[in-house]
């Protein structure tokens, strides 16, 4: 696809079929040509003797025909449904005393933490092969505390080489969720979102499978940050000392948390699902993950 792209000019950034962009509201402008891609499908086995379907599944990949949305154009009278999760950035520097404490637990780790100005969506990353990890300077103080505890999950094992990206990004999110909570930082206007957007394909099944390890390195930066909080002249750095609390989720916290962003989202992605998915994964699958510890 993107040699197509290449060579028609197109930078692609929201893929759909004919139908769905109808369902999104807009419609494929007349004489574009559709890009080809290879799309799953699975089909049920059958018995050879019995001639029953049988409970194997084989993937087979068929063309599948697409078009990126800049090869259509608003249904005339149509309200076309909006394309980006809800995104609400943090701004203010409530919690900007935590990040000295927090960079240094990351140093203890092994860690070279920077503060640049990043070009881009990109809120920071961490490098575990250079053992860097880079903050963008360039946003407010409690954004910046949301992506060093993102980055510091990533540091604490949450890698892509023991999980797949999708799930090691639901998992680090999650204990970002859960860490800034318990020192009064809201981050759910920006979780909530980010954690749909890569659980869409069944990666959200880790905040359950994964329950113990998200509530493990959760509570090493919780611990951090509390005593930071409330003896901020001898924050520790080492992760081990300071108030506990239980080795379990709140559940109550966190599926209100979850469920009050959700229900107020109305997003929508090229499979016009996002707002569903948003919804039922608040109230069910992190929700359940949460009880499954208590």
């Amino acid at each position: 696809m993107a040699a197509q792209c290449h060579q028609r000019g197109i930078v692609p950034s929201r893929i759909a079929g004919f139908r769905t962009w109808l369902k999104l509201g807009r419609s494929v402008r007349k004489g574009e040509t559709a890009l080809r891609i290879l799309a799953p499908l699975t089909v049920r086995q059958r018995d050879k003797v019995t001639g029953e379907e049988a409970d194997e599944r084989r993937v087979f990949f068929k063309t599948a025909f697409v078009f990126d949305i800049s090869q259509t154009d608003i249904l005339p009278g149509a309200e076309p449904m909006a394309l980006e999760p809800p995104h609400q950035p943090l701004t203010g520097d409530s919690h900007a005393h935590l990040l000295t404490p927090l960079r240094r637990f990351a140093e203890s780790l092994g860690y070279a933490v920077t503060f640049e100005v990043i070009e881009g969506s990109a809120g920071g990353w961490c490098d575990p092969q250079a053992k860097r990890i880079v903050v963008d300077a360039g946003v407010p103080a409690n954004a910046q505390l949301r992506t060093l505890i993102h980055e510091c999950a990533h540091a604490l094992g949450i890698d892509y080489e023991l999980y797949s990206r999708a799930q090691a990004e639901v998992m680090v999110d999650t204990v970002t969720l859960v860490a800034a909570s318990a020192v009064g930082l809201s981050v759910d206007g920006e979780t909530v979102p980010y954690v749909s957007g890569w659980g869409e394909q069944g990666a959200l099944e880790a905040v359950t499978e994964f329950a113990e390890t998200i509530d493990r390195v959760a509570q090493r930066i919780e611990d951090v940050l509390l005593a930071a909080t409330e003896q901020p002249e001898t924050a520790v750095v080492a992760g081990l000392k300071g108030p506990h609390r239980p080795a379990r989720f709140c559940v109550a916290r966190s599926s209100r948390l979850i469920s009050r962003t959700a229900s107020s989202s109305s997003c929508a992605s090229a499979s016009v699902s996002s707002s569903s998915n948003t919804r039922a994964w608040a109230r069910s699958s992190w929700a359940r993950s949460w009880s499954a510890g208590s």
